[in-house]
């Protein structure tokens, strides 16, 4: 019996209500119940057991996977607190529950993902696989060479010092900036450290997919996409279920442009 349980947060994740990340959240505010009784973090849950949250049941996933490009607008909160009044699941009014994959600045534009498959959530985020999020960053000052070769490697911030990355002056006030790893307001905190002001922030790329809807719009990755992201983020994962599913199973691969229904 021990074999068919599955602790909560990942439970919550598979079933495509939420990330484990949020799982963890919504049970340490507890809002979480197991047969009615709000249960401690790792608590596992088995096939039989009534799981609920905020009072309403938690089902088993019968949709099939959603994967979206959405380009957030600045002011937009990449939360799915449906308390704070401008978040992201609100803005897009999708038909279907998703939730994003990561965080953007509500100050910040550009490039977020959202899903219902909470499995992909932590493979992608994991910072130690690499993987590529670029942004174009518009500061209050004129771009020195100092200031790129200083911005590549490395800048103390909270606690410790940011991986090397890439970075190229695009235009006296511009620049480019790879980065492998997600510090809290990381690009914000580097160019403070080094007295500039970010006055604009839009991440235009996510591993290899491109930031190419407009603002406030989304579409559906493609076939292609997720089979080269599937590819790219494999190396990750070391269990077969925390594994993208194979697009061809999953997915349409079929572009889908959209924009939020409000």
């Amino acid at each position: 019996m021990e074999e068919n349980t599955t602790r909560i947060n990942k439970y919550l994740s598979e079933t495509g209500f939420c990330s484990r990340r949020e799982a963890d959240r919504l049970i340490d505010q507890g809002r979480v119940t197991i047969n009615g009784t709000v249960p401690e973090m790792g608590t596992k849950v088995g096939p039989n057991d009534e799981v609920r949250v905020n009072g309403v049941l938690v089902t088993e996933r019968n949709e099939k996977p959603i994967y979206l490009a959405f380009h957030k607008p600045v002011g937009i909160e990449c939360t799915t607190n449906p308390l704070i009044r401008e978040n992201i699941v609100d803005y897009i009014n999708y038909p279907e529950r998703i939730f994003p994959i990561g965080r953007l600045d509500k100050d910040s534009e550009g490039l977020i993902f959202m899903t219902n498959d909470g499995d992909i959530v932590n493979k992608i985020l994991r910072a130690r696989n690499n993987n590529e999020k670029e942004y174009i960053v518009t500061v209050n000052r004129a771009i020195t060479d100092r200031f790129i070769q200083r911005m590549g490697n490395g800048i103390p911030i909270l606690e410790t010092i940011t991986k090397n990355c890439k970075v190229e002056q695009v235009s006296k006030f511009v620049f480019r900036i790879i980065l492998t790893q997600g510090l809290n307001r990381q690009i914000r905190r580097m160019c403070e450290y080094l007295d500039y002001e970010v006055t604009a922030l839009k991440r235009t790329r996510i591993i290899n997919v491109p930031l190419d809807v407009q603002e406030g719009k989304y579409r559906n990755l493609t076939e292609e996409e997720l089979t080269e992201l599937n590819r790219l983020i494999a190396p990750s994962s070391s269990t077969e279920e925390a594994s993208l599913p194979s697009a061809k199973a999953k997915f349409t691969g079929k572009r889908n442009y959209g924009e939020r229904n409000r």
